[in-house]
């Protein structure tokens, strides 16, 4: 039996509401109650948490917190590729996410696929949502029949114009789309394809969970379809078999858009129907190793050394980038293209 998406949205406002108010009520109980509602913080590594980062574009100032990989405390100059995440609050720790202690464990992920050198290390950025005001900034129109929904160009504002620039000044990080993620769950999803599709030339990487993709009649899938050709994004899109159908369908529809428009699946689509998994963060931790591996790749010592000495010169003019890249390929005994 199909669902009816504005009942879905609807049903989905409400949990998300409730889970709002009870996270902000837990401060008003006397400890021993707040026991009941608050975790304990489960996070892992090297972490460190910006407050009330504000914006000149969103009324509402917000948490910023930031995983850096083992080592980048160790004196080296070394660059890392950037995840930016959105509900930055469940990503990390029990304690703060307002699904009532679970969390996605990206942390613990990261740390234990870097160690492994499955992935790339690499930093992840995790950007709170503000509660009340979450369907608003994650929804790029007004939802049909209510008076929620309508900010997500002025959000994405917010995270190219302003969070961004604060990431790359104050942390070392390797700034260009190749190297620069986007990533979100639900509502966090459909924001992250959307804002995704609209700065490709910022975002390169796309982790699409349980995309919101049936919202304003599948405008996101209309959006894709539109697309005068594919963009040079590698898309990691997941949904889990147990979600409500309208999550289903929605992902589904996303799937068939971009394999449309020319994304290859296992090339540069990474698409994944999880068995069995429900909409929650602890059915999107068991997919979060994947979309690691899939959008942060461990690369080979050569490329490793080229990308360094591409960071190194990026100041020079590009003939001698590339004389430097060339210089770099003999020495290696290799040439373009026949690594």
């Amino acid at each position: 039996m199909t669902q009816n998406p504005l009942r879905t949205f609807l049903q989905y406002l409400l949990v998300t509401s409730l889970l709002c108010l009870l996270a902000r009520s837990a401060v008003l109980l006397v400890p021993e109650q707040a026991q009941v509602l608050h975790a304990r913080h489960t996070l892992t590594g090297n972490i460190h948490l910006h407050k009330s980062f504000h914006s000149r574009f969103l009324p509402t100032d917000r948490d910023i917190i930031v995983y850096m990989p083992p080592g980048y405390n160790d004196g080296r100059p070394t660059r890392y590729p950037v995840l930016y995440m959105q509900d930055g609050q469940n990503i990390f720790d029990a304690a703060t996410s307002f699904f009532l202690g679970r969390e996605r464990h990206m942390d613990e992920k990261a740390e234990d696929l870097i160690a492994r050198g499955e992935i790339q290390p690499l930093i992840i950025v995790g950007i709170y949502s503000t509660g009340l005001n979450r369907i608003d900034e994650y929804t790029p129109t007004r939802v049909a029949g209510t008076n929620k929904g309508g900010e997500a160009d002025l959000y994405g504002k917010m995270l190219v114009q302003e969070i961004k620039p604060f990431i790359d000044a104050n942390y070392r990080t390797l700034p260009g789309p190749q190297n620069t993620g986007l990533g979100g769950s639900s509502l966090g999803g459909s924001l992250t394809m959307y804002l995704g599709l609209k700065y490709s030339k910022t975002f390169g990487k796309l982790a699409v969970t349980s995309p919101a993709a049936y919202l304003d009649n599948e405008q996101l899938v209309q959006d894709i379809q539109r697309l005068r050709s594919k963009t040079n994004q590698r898309i990691s899109l997941t949904v889990g078999t147990a979600e409500q159908a309208t999550f289903i369908d929605g992902t589904r529809s996303l799937r068939q858009a971009l394999v449309a428009k020319g994304w290859q699946e296992g090339a540069d689509l990474g698409y994944m129907e999880a068995i069995g998994a429900e909409h929650s963060p602890e059915n999107g931790a068991r997919r979060s190793d994947r979309l690691l591996r899939f959008l942060f790749p461990a690369i080979k010592s050569s490329q490793r050394l080229q990308s360094e000495v591409r960071q190194g010169l990026s100041s020079l003019n590009d003939k001698n980038v590339e004389r430097a890249i060339l210089s770099n390929d003999r020495a290696m005994g290799c040439s373009q293209g026949l690594e």
